[in-house]
């Protein structure tokens, strides 16, 4: 928890543009406390975290490092499927969270102005789709490996070096392309601060915040670098 709440309430008092000291006495804590609060050299009680949400306008979740949805809210989708049948809750909410969160990315890229941001995004999800259906199809060996061109050995490298270089177009494209196959672009992505997606994308953005909550979470037993949850 400490690492996530020093470095939230540090981020949450920079956006508000005020001193450590004014937050300080606002908070009822001396400045040589928020300032430990701060670097994560002291936990603080459940009051103050309490205190210090109502006062940045967030929830204690946002604050905690739980979600990065400042609301603290999380995507519940209806359990109601097509003509009213009953749907499994768990596949519901895997459908919306990608389903949404694509959405918001595409959108994204359609605001900056470039189609080949669009375009670059697209080819990017739509191999991963491949992927994924090459593994389900596999799965059942009656299914003809013919029905593909590229045989089962090779698409798997294929698709990663695809991958790949879509990454870097993406960036490219992002910036205003005029490398790597892109043409000169005017491209201005609209605002993705984790703030202003829920006012930007609202219903949609809650889903993203919740992926990239749980892509950082299982990421993060990978990286050294990454200061460890107490």
């Amino acid at each position: 928890m400490a690492s996530d709440f020093s470095r939230t309430l540090a981020l949450l008092r920079r956006e508000k543009r005020i001193s450590q000291r004014t937050a300080a006495g606002d908070l009822q804590v001396s400045q040589a406390l928020l300032s430990h609060y701060e670097n994560g050299l002291r936990e603080p009680g459940l009051s103050f975290v309490v205190r210090a949400a109502d006062y940045y306008g967030v929830s204690c979740d946002y604050l905690l490092g739980r979600s990065l949805s400042r609301e603290g809210s999380t995507v519940v989708p209806s359990t109601a499927g097509a003509e009213g049948t009953e749907t499994d809750p768990e596949t519901e909410l895997q459908k919306k969270l990608i389903t949404d969160s694509a959405s918001v990315l595409l959108d994204a890229a359609a605001k900056s102005g470039s189609r080949q941001l669009v375009q670059e995004l697209a080819s990017y999800l739509s191999a991963a789709e491949y992927k994924l259906f090459r593994y389900l199809y596999a799965a059942d060996s009656a299914n003809p490996e013919e029905a593909f061109r590229t045989r089962a050995e090779r698409f798997d490298a294929l698709c990663d070096a695809r991958m790949k270089l879509t990454e870097l177009r993406v960036q490219c494209a992002a910036n205003g392309g005029g490398a790597l196959g892109l043409k000169a672009e005017e491209a201005k992505l609209p605002r993705l601060s984790l703030a202003a997606l829920p006012e930007d994308y609202p219903g949609r953005a809650e889903s993203l915040l919740q992926v990239l909550q749980e892509v950082s979470d299982s990421i993060e037993e990978f990286d050294p670098g990454t200061k460890k949850k107490k």
